[in-house]
C-alpha cells in the first residue's frame, strides 16, 4: 500500500501532520539513543548544527508556499480530522493487506465529514454535537444524538401511540419506538441512558486529540453487514463499518466454475458462461449468462392444448396449462345432464340433482330423480331474516328471502335519539359530532357518530424546524418529526461537498477544497496565477499585460489592468436624510494601456527641425510661424500659425484648410433696409435681405413679421396687403358694433350702414322689436329710438301705482297703531303702581273683508294684470 493513500492528501488544522510534512526524529527525543551519542557528534561545532538546522527550515517553509499557492483560510471552527489519526484508525487494513486496494471510501467520507466543524447535527435538536457531550449511536444508520434528544424522543413517541390508539393496549414496556431517520425499531428496554463509544466497549470515553471524537481507540470488532462471520478491523469509528476485506474462495452463480479467491464482500460473482439449469418447463435449458436467483420463465413457445382438451395454441413454453372460454360438457354419472362448470382437469364429479334434496325452506325432505325440481311445501318460510331479530312469514319459496317489513323502536348511531322505523333500515340522526379529534385542533363533525371518531385526516401542514419544508404527516398532537433531508454544501468548484441535515445548511462553512481554481480568468492572459478553489473574486492578476498597443507597434511593459478595482464616487440620488450611503463605492474596471513612451524623431509641419516626442505623442506639429496667405476675399491674410496647406494653388495663395475671412462687408445697403449684410467680406454683390420687419397690422391685432427684402421692393398697394392679418376688423362703428370688414387701413367703409339686428323696448320695458341698426339710428348720432307704451301699459302702470299706495298707507295705520301702544305703555309707568282692578275687554270680531282686506287687493290686482296681457296677445294674434 502507497504509504501516503489517496484520502489522507487532505491536512487537518492540528491534529497531525501530514506525509509530506518534515517529521522529527526519534533518536532526538529524551531517554532515547540520543543521550549515547559517539564522541565525534559530541564534538560537532554548534554553527554546524545551527547550519543545518536553518538549511531545515528553510527547505520546510518552500514545501509550505509550493503546496499552498495562495495564504489558507483558517477558522477556529474548522476540526478536521488529521491525516495521523485516520492512519491509525485504517492501520488494521494497511498491515494486514498491504498492496491490495481496499474499498473504503464510504468510511473515508464518514470519518472526514462527520467531526468536520458543523457537520455532525443531531436530527431532533438540529443542534451541533460537540466533541465531549454524550450520544447514541443508531444500528440502522449509524446517526448520532444526544442522549437527552433520543431519550426525549422515545417519551413523546410512547405519548403519542398511548394517546392515539382507542383500546387498551396494556403496558407501555410492550411499545416499540423507532429511529427518527431511519425508523428502525426498538425496545422500550432498549431505550439509551447510558453513554458509550462507537464500537460500545467503553463506557464514557473521554476526548483524546490524537483519536476521533467519542472513539475508545481500539479495534471496532463489530459483525459485518452482510453477516459473513467476521469482525470489522478498523479502529472504533463512527459510521457503518466497510466492506469485509477477507479473502475467501466462492463458486459463480451457476457453479460450473473453480471456486476462485474472492473479497468476502464480493464473493458472489459471475462467470460469463451460459447458466445451463434446467427450466421449469422440464424440456429445455437456461441460455442465460451466469447469473444470480432463480431463472427466467422459459422463452420458447410450443403447441399445448388447453385443460378440457377442445382446444389449441401456440403458448410460451413456461405455462403450459391453461383454459379455454368453453364449458366442460361431458355427460355426468346420471346419464341425463352434462358438466356446465368452464374448461377444467380431472373428473366432472356427481349429477348436483341427484339423492335427496330438500325444499327451499328445509323443512321437507324429497327423494326424487335428477330430472325432476323439487316442490315448496306450502309451509311458513321461518328463516331468519338479515336483521337477525325476525323471521320470514312467507310461504315456502324460491330465491332469498325479502327484507323485514317489521316497524321497531330504535335508537340512532350516537344513541341520542329514538324513532320508529323499519327494521330493514338504519336510522341515523342528523346531530354532528363535537368531539375534539386525536390531532386535538379539529372537531369531529361527523353526523350521528358512535363515538370511534377517525383520525383527523388534514395535513399537519407547521414549518420543520429546518424553516425549508412543512410537515407533510397528517395533523397530529406536539411536536413534529425532523425534516429526514439532507442537503450537500459544497467549495464553489463543487468537487468537495459534506452532507449536513436540512436548516444547518445556512450556518454552515463550505469544505476547504485543495483543488486549484477553474474560475475562468477576467482578462486577456489564457490562465490565472495559481491558487487553490475559493469562493468571492479571484486575486487581481500579477501578470505583465504585453497586449499590442493600437498606435504603434509596441507592447503594454506594465501589469495585467483589465480588471482594476478603483474608488468613485456613488452618484445616486439619496432617498432622503436617513439614507446613509457611502461617499465612494468600489467598482472594476479596465483600465487601458498607457500611452507609449518611446521617443520617435519626428519633423515639423513647415520642416523647420526635428525633435525627439514620445510615440504616443506623434503628430504633425506646428513651429509657431503664421501662415500669411492671400485668402479668397482679396483684401487679408491667412493668420494661422503654421500649419499644412492643402488644395493651394501657390505658395501665395490660401489652401481649403486656411482660415476663412470674418471681417464684415462694408457695401451700402438698399433704401429702406437699416440691416447689415450678414455675409462676411466677400467680392461679389450682397444677396437679398433675409431680415425680418417686424410691425402691427391696421387694427393693431396683431404682429406680423415680413421679409425685409419683400418690403423695401413693393408699392404701396402691396405692402397694404402685406400688413393686413386678413382678419375681421377690431374697430367699432358709431352705433357702437364692430366692423364686418377684413383688416384694412384707414376709416370703416359703410360705417352708417350697420346691418345688425337690434332691439327695441318701451318705457315700462314690457313691449319689445327686433329691427337693423341704420334703421333706427339718427342722423344726428343721437341714441336709438323707442317703442311707444300703448293702452295696457298704461293700466298695469296705474295698477302697480295702486298697490304700491295700498301697501304704504297699510304701513303708515301700523305704525300709528305701535306709536299709540307706546305712549300708553309710558303713561302708565309715569302714573306708578296702582290698584289692579279688573276690566272687562269688549272683544269686537272683525269681518271677513276686515281681516282679509290686503290679501283680497293684491289677487284682484294680480287677475286684473293676467286679463290685461291675454286681452293684448289676443288682439294682436287677430
Amino acid at each position: 500500500m502507497d504509504a501516503t493513500p489517496a484520502y489522507l492528501k487532505g491536512r487537518g488544522r492540528g491534529r497531525g501532520r501530514g506525509a509530506g510534512d518534515h517529521q522529527p526524529n526519534k533518536n532526538n527525543q529524551v531517554g532515547g539513543p540520543a543521550w549515547n551519542r559517539n564522541k565525534a557528534e559530541d564534538d560537532k561545532s554548534a554553527q554546524d548544527r545551527f547550519k543545518e538546522v536553518s538549511a531545515s527550515h528553510q527547505q520546510s517553509i518552500q514545501r509550505h508556499l509550493e503546496d499552498n499557492c495562495v495564504e489558507s483560510e483558517s477558522s477556529e471552527e474548522e476540526d478536521d480530522i488529521g491525516n495521523n489519526v485516520l492512519e491509525s484508525i485504517f492501520s488494521g487494513y494497511s498491515k494486514n493487506y498491504s498492496g491490495v486496494s481496499v474499498d473504503v471510501n464510504k468510511a473515508q467520507d464518514d470519518l472526514i465529514h462527520s467531526f468536520r466543524s458543523g457537520t455532525s447535527a443531531c436530527l431532533v435538536c438540529i443542534d451541533t454535537i460537540k466533541r465531549e457531550e454524550p450520544i447514541w449511536n443508531c444500528k440502522g444508520c449509524a446517526c448520532m444524538f444526544h442522549i437527552p434528544c433520543i431519550q426525549k424522543w422515545v417519551r413523546e413517541g410512547v405519548y403519542q401511540q398511548v394517546y392515539q390508539s382507542q383500546d387498551d393496549i396494556g403496558p407501555t414496556s410492550a411499545l416499540p419506538w423507532f429511529c427518527p431517520k431511519c425508523r428502525y425499531e426498538y425496545q422500550q428496554s432498549q431505550c439509551p441512558n447510558r453513554y458509550f463509544c462507537f464500537c460500545g466497549k467503553v463506557q464514557d470515553p473521554k476526548f483524546d486529540p490524537w483519536l476521533v471524537p467519542h472513539s475508545c481507540g481500539q479495534k471496532c470488532g463489530r459483525q459485518l453487514r452482510p453477516d459473513c462471520g467476521h469482525a470489522c478491523l478498523l479502529l472504533c469509528h463512527p459510521g457503518p463499518c466497510p466492506p469485509c476485506p477477507q479473502m475467501v474462495k466462492s463458486k459463480c452463480y451457476c457453479g460450473r466454475q473453480q471456486p476462485q479467491v474472492k473479497r468476502c464482500s464480493g464473493r458472489e460473482w459471475a462467470c460469463g458462461q451460459p447458466c445451463g439449469h434446467r427450466l421449469s418447463c422440464g424440456q429445455h435449458n437456461c441460455q442465460q449468462p451466469c447469473h444470480p436467483g432463480e431463472c427466467l420463465p422459459c422463452p420458447k413457445t410450443s403447441v399445448q392444448s388447453c385443460l378440457c382438451g377442445k382446444k389449441s395454441s401456440t403458448r410460451p413454453c413456461a405455462s403450459p396449462q391453461w383454459k379455454c372460454d368453453q364449458p366442460c360438457g361431458k355427460a355426468l354419472r346420471c346419464g341425463n345432464h352434462r358438466c356446465e362448470d368452464i374448461c377444467h382437469q380431472g373428473a366432472c364429479g356427481d349429477c348436483p340433482r341427484s339423492g335427496k334434496r330438500r325444499c327451499p325452506c328445509e323443512k321437507t325432505e324429497y327423494e326424487l330423480p335428477c330430472t325432476e325440481d323439487i316442490p315448496t311445501c306450502g309451509d311458513t318460510c321461518g328463516k331468519t331474516l338479515r336483521c337477525g331479530q325476525h323471521t320470514c312469514t312467507q310461504r315456502c319459496h324460491q330465491g332469498e328471502c325479502g327484507s323485514c317489513r317489521q316497524v321497531t323502536s330504535k335508537r340512532c348511531r350516537c344513541g341520542q335519539k329514538q324513532k320508529e322505523v323499519l327494521c330493514s333500515k338504519e336510522y341515523l340522526c342528523d346531530l354532528k359530532c363535537s368531539v375534539m379529534r386525536d390531532c386535538g385542533k379539529h372537531y369531529c363533525k361527523r353526523k350521528c357518530c358512535d363515538g370511534s371518531c377517525p383520525t383527523c385526516e388534514q395535513v399537519c401542514g407547521k414549518t420543520l424546524r429546518c424553516r425549508n419544508h412543512k410537515c407533510a404527516s397528517g395533523c397530529h398532537r406536539g411536536p413534529c418529526y425532523p425534516c429526514p433531508l439532507t442537503v450537500n454544501v459544497s467549495c464553489f468548484c463543487k468537487s468537495t461537498s459534506i452532507t449536513v441535515p436540512c436548516g444547518r445548511e445556512k450556518d454552515m462553512k463550505p469544505p476547504k477544497c485543495n483543488r486549484k481554481c477553474q474560475i475562468p480568468p477576467n482578462c486577456h492572459h489564457p490562465r490565472r496565477d495559481k491558487h487553490r478553489c475559493h469562493f468571492n473574486e479571484c486575486p487581481p492578476c500579477q501578470q505583465k499585460c504585453l497586449l499590442p498597443l493600437h498606435q504603434c507597434d509596441h507592447t503594454c511593459p506594465v501589469k495585467c489592468h483589465d480588471a482594476v478595482k478603483v474608488k468613485v464616487e456613488d452618484q445616486r440620488p439619496r432617498a432622503g436624510p436617513w439614507d446613509a450611503r457611502p461617499a465612494f463605492v468600489i467598482q472594476t474596471v479596465k483600465k487601458p494601456c498607457p500611452p507609449c513612451q518611446v521617443p520617435i524623431p519626428t519633423e515639423c509641419m513647415g520642416k523647420h527641425e526635428v525633435s525627439n516626442i514620445p510615440c504616443a505623442e506623434v503628430a504633425p506639429y506646428s513651429c509657431g510661424r503664421p501662415c500669411d496667405r492671400q485668402l479668397g476675399c482679396g483684401n487679408h491674410t491667412c493668420s494661422i500659425l503654421c500649419h499644412i496647406v492643402t488644395g493651394s494653388v501657390d505658395q501665395h495663395t490660401a489652401g481649403k484648410n486656411c482660415e476663412t475671412c470674418e471681417s464684415p462687408c462694408e457695401k451700402g445697403r438698399p433704401r429702406g433696409c437699416k440691416h447689415p449684410c450678414r455675409l462676411p467680406c466677400h467680392p461679389q454683390d450682397c444677396p437679398p435681405c433675409t431680415s425680418m420687419v417686424r410691425m402691427r397690422c391696421h387694427c393693431n391685432a396683431v404682429v406680423k413679421h415680413i421679409p425685409c427684402h419683400d418690403w423695401t421692393v413693393t408699392m404701396k398697394d402691396k405692402q397694404d396687403q402685406l400688413q393686413s392679418c386678413e382678419g375681421q376688423c377690431t374697430k367699432s362703428l358709431p352705433c357702437g358694433h364692430q366692423c364686418a370688414s377684413t383688416c384694412h387701413n384707414g376709416a370703416c367703409p359703410n360705417a352708417d350702414q350697420c346691418k345688425k339686428k337690434v332691439t327695441l323696448r318701451c318705457s315700462c320695458r314690457r313691449k319689445k322689436k327686433e329691427v337693423i341698426c341704420h334703421t333706427v339710428q339718427r342722423p344726428d348720432g343721437g341714441e336709438k329710438a323707442v317703442l311707444d307704451c300703448d293702452d295696457v301699459c298704461e293700466k298695469t302702470k296705474e295698477e302697480k301705482k295702486k298697490m304700491k299706495d295700498s301697501a304704504e298707507r297699510e304701513k303708515k295705520e301700523e305704525e300709528e297703531k305701535k306709536q299709540k301702544l307706546e305712549l300708553e305703555e309710558y303713561e302708565r309707568k309715569l302714573k306708578g303702581r296702582r290698584k289692579k282692578r279688573k276690566h272687562l275687554e269688549e272683544v269686537v270680531e272683525l269681518t271677513f273683508w276686515e281681516k282679509n282686506k290686503t290679501v283680497m287687493i293684491i289677487v284682484s290686482s294680480l287677475v286684473t294684470v293676467f286679463v290685461a296681457i291675454f286681452l293684448f296677445y289676443w288682439l294682436s294674434a287677430s
